[in-house]
This record gives structure tokens, C-alpha cells and sequence, in this order.
């Protein structure tokens, strides 16, 4: 036997041991005969460094430090699922999937929603080659060497069920090794973490993954994404994964109709208190894989898929004080400050009262018993008042009726849900706010500057507005306090970074009220230029697709005032990007004004998302479903048969993915 051979023999009887200790529960040999063999490798690998494999059982001892994790774009963005709460919730679910798809019978999968932090593994020709975050959905930080660390992740799937595909699944922190990792901080006289998901989140983003290896984190993993015709369901998709070595919870079922589902919820909805690891709800996804792409997304979620949340722990404690908070955009948001209860895992000692509205129509007042419970299990909420309880003094809440940090009367227009504080330039929490918003990951992603030091610096009256930013130098943020010379210049560097993020990052960074990423990045597109989206009219704007009068109008008087049209010029005059990039442009036509696509099947010149940008880049609109508004079906192999009846029912044009090429020529 050669050394290679030696090697390749020891490694692949480790990666049988992790599988059956990590992922089948079942060790084979002890911990001590692992360790030896471990070791023995290791010595092997370091007299042969010809023979490394940085995906070897010995790259997953940790000790490789990450100071910045790199932003990676999804190939395949991370969509987020809608949330039911109720039967009738899911009925209306299941009509809308019956009348898209066209059909009665639906059969479903049920999983358990896993309460941690969202991971996607990406694999290359049957190989690990990368670990991403879900951030934004559309772009997340490259963890690899901390996921390395997780014993239960397969790097080399024992069978080749698929070669390039993305593995997405959640990094949890089970309840026993997170009660065991508090019982040492509390030996050691440390802060307890407060819940295992914000524990395993924030395990992910530690520099140093020796740490990261030292914490019990699993991975649960839930969908395959790839744009192999290998399998026809998800059921049998995961099974394969499940036989190649990655951990698919057992406890995924079938369903035939959504009876089936509702005795899968009433089941867990008891039994999840008996999990070893927390989970907040159900997974309900139609289990054939060609009806997922027939019924596609929407702008925020698959149609295919839904979260059954189950109802959220409620306590009760009293409201002592009401606050009033100053957002970026001047909109007042009421705060309950209440005395400190547990509620699902974590201390609440605040919640949201949203509007005058909703304390009104609760008749919330100081003093009160009232009934909190999460949101989502997310944000603590008051549900109502227990008004057998309210103190026989209590008078009701007068709404302010001027802004809480700097005076100024407070104006509510028709159609807001909230009062506002008009003073733009003048009121700090705005200040503050709008700063705050264009150095976010979201906006300009400025590295080295957070939060804390934005409002450090408007206090000491170092930058008044995010202009301001791109004169700061080393010699004036070093005196401040808390600003040593190796932040400064991270932070000046992360300044001088974001000149080169592109036109639609920074339309989004300069926080026009209601215009959101997604429609910044039609607006780019659009007008290609800050200098032409300023100058258009109510008109041309809302004859952008998805352009309504109410975003118009808060772009027109974005548009026409003086100190926005200053700070955009100084925008300018540092090189910030306020136009689309010559090269953008260069391959970007309008050979495909107004047309609507929808891409179903496999392709082989090209992959769905160079199709969906290649659709983009030249005009057209990408859909998900066909309708009467869709002009083409550009069809691959395997185009799903009901899609094709659809498509021809409706008089669409069905062309292949060689006509396709030859339009945009």
C-alpha cells in the first residue's frame, strides 16, 4: 500500500466514524481509538503535504482565525417563507396552490421548522467547497472555516448522489450542550447566553474557529437546491442526501392532503417540548419538485411552501412606563418599557405599542397588567390588558403631540399609520438614523464603522450628515474616545471601499422614504443616473413597473430639496457611484422592452440565472407563473406538462433556449 493509499484508506474510515457517532447516534469505535487514528493522519499528512485535502477529517480541528468574513452573492437566493397561524390559514394556502397548478390532490412534506441560524452549504463535483450565511437572502458571509468545525456536515458525502448542488439547512445549538456550555460560564462567574438560536447565530460570525469547534453545534438540514433532473420530488431528494451522509431530521413526513398535515401539527404541536433542540413551528412544501417550479415566488417567498407557526408563549407583567422612539425617516414608534419577564428563551423587559392606533384600540395605559407574547416568536408584542387588574387612578394614554427629542409638532398624514416628526435635518434620532441606514451591510456596507460610533460622532459634532463621511481622516476620529489608530483606519479604509459600490447600493444607502433595495434596483436600472432619477417627473416615474404614486411623490421630494440635492453633489464630488457603471451599460439593451418571460426545464448553454439576467440585462421582466401577461416560455427538457398546457391554453409563444440566444443577439 502506498502513502497516498494509506492516507486516503485512514481518512475515509474517519469520515464513517464522524457519520456514525455525529449523524446516526451510533458510535463504532471509542473516542480515545478515533483520537489515535486522527492523530496518525495528521502526522501522515504533514510528512506528505503533497496530499492535502482541505477537506481531510483533520481540517475540521479549528484554528484558522477569519478577521473579515467575505460578503459572497447567492447563486440561488435564500428566500424567506410566509407565515400561517391557523387552519383556515392553510386551506387558503392549499385553494391557491389548487387553482395555479390546476389540479385537486397535492401531496406535501411536513418538517419541523428549526429554530438556529440559516446556513447554505455549497458542493462542487460531490465536494464541499463552501459555507455562506443567508443574510439578506441575496448575499450572506463566507463561514467555511467555522462550518468546517461541525462534525455532523459531511465534506466528502459518502455516495455522489448529485455532483454541483447547495445543501440548505440550519446551524442549531442542542439544549443539552447549550445548558452544559452555561453551566461553565456560570462556574466561571460569566454572563449566561440567553437562548441556544442567538448562541449558534453568533458562533458562526467568532474569528477564531478553534472556539467555534468547542461549542456543540449541529446542522439540520431541510432542502437541496441544483439544476440536476435526478430526482422528481423533495421527499426523495432528501432521502438521497439523507444516505450520503447528511443529517435529515427522521421526523420529515408525507402527506397526502392537508389532513394529513393538520394531524402532523397537532402531533408536534405536544411533542416538540420533547425535542432536543428548539423549534417553532411546521414546514409544510408541496413535495413535487416540478409543481415547485411551475408555482415559483413571489418577491419575498417560495408559493410552494409555507411555515405553520405554533402559537406563541404568552406571560403577563405590568407596563410601567410609555416611550416614544424617533426612527430614521422621523416616523414615532411607542414603546412599552415593562418590568422583566422570561418569554421564550430570552429576558423581555420591552415591546412595541406600533401606533396611536393600537394603544387606542387596546385602551393601553401606565400601570396596566397586560399579556405579552412574541410576534412571530420574535418580537415581544402586547396582545391586551387584563382590566381586572388596572389600578382604580388609571387615566388613559395621551398620544405626544410633539417630537420627543427636538419639539417640533408632530404631523400625521391621510394614509400613515404612524405620526411623524417633520424635522428632517434638525432632529438628532434622524440624524443619527439616516447615517446609520447608509453605512448598513444592505446600503454602502461600510466595514469598520457600526452604530455606536456613527452616533460617537455626530455627538462630538465630528459629521452631521453620511456626506460628511467621506472627508474623515485618521488625525480627527483617533482623539475620540474609544477610537484606537487600527479602527481608525479600518474605518477610513471601509469609507474609501464603499466609492466603488455600485449606482443601485447607493440610491438604496441615501434612505428615500419607501424606496427599498428592490425598488432601487429597478430605479438604477431605469434611469441610470441619480441626475435623471432627481429631474423626472410624477409621470415618468410612476410609468416605472412597480412605480406607484406614493413612492413617486417621496422621490419628487427627495428630489426638490436643498439640502438633499447639496449632499448629493458632495456624493458626487468624492467619487461615490451616482451613475450606472459604463460597463453595466455597455451590456444592458432594450431588445426586450415590456416582454415577460417565465424559464421552465433544463438548459445547457446557459443556467436559469444567467438566463434570468440575460432576460434582464436586455429589458425584459422575469416571472414565475404564466399568465395572460406573459408574452414568452423560454422551454428546456422537462418542461413540466401542466406549464406547457398553460402556456399553450393561453396563446403564449414557447420558444427554445437557442431562440432565446438569438434574440438578445
Amino acid at each position: 500500500m502506498t502513502i497516498k493509499d494509506e492516507i486516503e484508506k485512514l481518512r475515509e474510515e474517519l469520515r464513517e466514524h464522524n457519520y456514525n457517532y455525529y449523524v446516526l447516534d451510533n458510535a463504532t469505535i471509542t473516542d480515545y481509538e478515533f483520537d489515535v487514528k486522527l492523530k496518525e493522519l495528521e502526522k501522515l499528512e504533514e510528512e506528505n503535504p503533497i496530499f492535502f485535502d482541505p477537506n481531510s477529517p483533520t481540517q475540521r480541528l479549528g484554528g484558522g482565525v477569519t478577521k473579515n468574513f467575505d460578503t459572497v452573492t447567492h447563486e440561488n437566493r435564500m428566500y424567506s417563507l410566509d407565515n400561517s397561524y391557523s387552519k383556515e390559514d392553510l386551506l387558503d394556502w392549499e385553494k391557491r396552490l389548487q387553482k395555479n397548478l390546476g389540479v385537486t390532490d397535492i401531496e406535501y412534506t411536513c418538517e419541523l421548522k428549526y429554530d438556529g441560524a440559516s446556513i447554505n452549504l455549497i458542493f462542487e463535483k460531490g465536494k464541499f467547497l463552501k459555507a455562506v450565511t443567508r443574510g439578506d437572502g441575496f448575499k450572506g458571509d463566507d463561514v467555511t472555516t467555522n462550518i468546517k468545525t461541525i462534525k455532523s456536515i459531511p465534506l466528502v458525502p459518502r455516495e455522489d448522489f448529485l455532483s454541483n448542488y447547495e445543501m440548505r439547512g440550519e446551524i442549531i445549538l442542542p439544549l443539552e450542550g447549550f445548558n452544559k456550555m452555561n453551566e461553565k460560564r456560570i462556574a466561571n462567574g460569566e454572563e449566561v447566553y440567553r437562548n441556544p438560536r442567538n448562541t449558534a447565530s453568533g458562533s458562526l460570525k467568532l474569528q477564531d474557529s478553534t472556539e467555534v469547534a468547542k461549542r456543540p453545534l449541529d446542522c439540520l438540514l431541510y432542502q437541496v437546491v441544483t439544476n440536476e433532473r435526478k430526482y422528481t420530488t423533495h421527499y426523495d431528494i432528501l432521502e438521497a442526501a439523507r444516505n450520503s451522509g447528511f443529517k435529515v431530521p427522521n421526523t420529515i413526513v408525507l402527506a397526502k392532503n392537508i389532513d394529513e398535515v393538520l394531524k402532523f401539527i397537532n402531533i408536534w404541536d405536544v411533542e416538540r417540548h420533547n425535542l432536543p433542540y428548539e423549534t417553532d413551528g411546521i414546514v409544510i412544501k408541496v413535495n413535487s419538485l416540478e409543481q415547485q417550479e411551475e408555482l415559483g415566488y413571489t418577491s419575498k417567498s417560495p408559493r410552494w411552501a409555507i411555515a405553520y407557526k405554533f402559537k406563541a408563549e404568552q406571560v403577563s407583567t405590568i407596563l410601567n412606563e410609555i416611550t416614544y422612539q424617533v426612527g430614521r425617516t422621523g416616523a414615532i414608534t411607542p414603546v412599552a418599557n415593562l418590568e422583566a419577564i422570561p418569554l421564550a428563551g430570552t429576558i423581555v423587559k420591552r415591546a412595541s405599542l406600533h401606533n396611536a392606533d393600537q394603544i387606542e384600540r387596546l385602551d393601553i395605559r401606565v400601570g396596566d397588567t397586560v399579556f405579552v407574547e412574541k410576534g412571530g416568536e420574535i418580537i415581544p408584542k402586547i396582545i391586551k390588558v387584563d382590566l381586572s387588574k388596572r389600578p382604580e387612578n388609571s387615566s388613559p394614554t395621551k398620544y405626544v403631540t410633539n417630537c420627543p427629542e427636538c419639539e417640533t409638532k408632530l404631523i400625521r398624514t391621510e394614509g400613515d399609520a404612524k405620526h411623524y416628526c417633520p424635522n428632517e435635518f434638525g432632529c438628532a434620532p434622524q440624524i443619527t438614523g439616516r447615517i446609520q441606514h447608509f453605512i448598513s451591510r444592505k446600503a454602502m456596507d461600510i466595514d469598520g464603522l457600526g452604530g455606536e460610533t456613527v452616533d460617537l460622532l455626530r455627538k462630538e459634532g465630528v459629521i452631521k450628515n453620511y456626506a460628511d463621511l467621506y472627508e474623515l481622516t485618521k488625525d480627527v476620529v483617533m482623539p475620540l474616545e474609544r477610537i484606537a489608530e487600527k479602527s481608525a483606519q479600518n474605518m477610513i479604509e471601509g469609507i474609501t471601499k464603499s466609492k466603488k459600490n455600485p449606482f443601485e447600493k447607493v440610491l438604496f444607502a441615501l434612505g428615500i422614504r419607501f424606496v427599498g433595495e428592490t425598488v432601487a434596483r429597478k430605479l438604477a436600472k431605469h434611469f441610470k443616473s441619480i441626475d435623471n432619477l432627481m429631474s423626472a417627473d410624477l409621470e415618468t416615474l410612476t410609468a416605472v413597473d412597480d412605480i406607484g404614486d406614493r413612492i413617486a411623490q417621496s422621490i419628487i421630494d427627495f428630489s426638490v430639496n436643498d439640502n438633499n440635492k447639496k449632499l448629493v453633489e458632495r456624493l458626487k464630488s468624492y467619487g461615490v457611484q451616482l451613475e450606472v457603471s459604463a460597463k453595466a451599460i455597455e451590456n444592458q439593451t432594450d431588445k426586450l422592452k415590456a416582454k415577460a418571460f417565465v424559464i421552465s426545464g433544463v438548459f445547457h448553454q446557459l443556467s436559469r440565472n444567467e438566463l434570468k439576467k440575460a432576460i434582464e440585462d436586455n429589458g425584459g421582466k422575469v416571472s414565475s407563473s404564466i399568465s395572460k401577461k406573459t408574452d414568452y416560455v423560454v422551454a428546456g427538457d422537462n418542461m413540466g406538462p401542466s406549464k406547457l398546457a398553460k402556456a399553450q391554453g393561453l396563446g403564449v409563444s414557447i420558444i427554445t433556449e437557442q431562440d432565446f440566444i438569438e434574440m438578445i443577439k
